[in-house]
């Protein structure tokens, strides 16, 4: 089978040109995604002592919601390649996605230890492959083994240039971290959009950064 073209650079430089316009955007997204994600985490620390009931509620809360910010995040990512600017209430929009999430990620992480148990290179290939499983689950909706597999056919003879763009997002992130973690309010926004970007492209869904046009539904 050809491999799929999938061009790390345009990928990278479509993450960066969309954070740079909007990000006033991306500075309240974050903000508010840390909040909903992080605060019930907060509050049970406070409490942990005097309601333990009440704070290991909240932690159970605190991990839902991570779940929840994460498929929100994809949603966002998703949308400014589709050329729509993305909305904040785009984060808790995907819930009735949870427990369909929750199956693949739970599967997908019992593949990645298979792998690494097996050798390392195994756990590698694997967790590139199957990769894209939540933005299916976001996108198209499917179940966790539906995703999973539509994630393998995706990458298809594209799983090196994934591993690539993956690390190259890595170290991008690592850089921002070092920037008091403030360069990551434009290093998260660009690998967000800019592996959105790849899957749209390994799904055929993507024309490239020139010929997206951003539009604001108000919604």
């Amino acid at each position: 089978m050809d491999g799929k073209k999938l061009s790390i650079g345009e990928a990278v430089k479509f993450g960066w040109a969309i954070m740079k316009d909007h990000i006033g955007f991306f500075l309240g997204l974050l903000t508010v995604a840390f909040l909903i994600e992080n605060l019930p985490a907060i509050i049970a620390n406070f409490v942990r002592e005097a309601l333990p009931f009440i704070s290991v509620t909240l932690y159970f809360a605190s991990w839902v919601l991570g779940f929840v910010v994460q498929m929100g995040l994809i949603k966002i990512g998703l949308k400014f390649c589709d050329g729509i600017k993305g909305q904040l209430d785009d984060l808790l929009s995907s819930f009735n996605l949870l427990l369909t999430f929750i199956a693949s990620s739970l599967v997908y992480a019992l593949i990645m230890l298979g792998g690494f148990i097996l050798f390392i290179v195994p756990g590698v290939i694997w967790g590139v492959k199957f990769s894209l499983y939540s933005y299916f689950i976001v996108d198209k909706g499917l179940g966790p083994l539906e995703a999973l597999k539509a994630s393998g056919k995706a990458t298809e003879g594209a799983k090196w240039d994934l591993f690539l763009l993956g690390g190259l997002l890595g170290l991008i992130n690592l850089a921002g971290a070092l920037f008091l973690l403030v360069g990551l309010f434009a290093t998260i926004p660009t690998s967000l959009t800019a592996y959105a970007y790849a899957y749209r492209k390994l799904t055929g869904q993507a024309e490239g950064p020139k010929n997206v046009m951003y539009v604001n539904l108000g919604i």
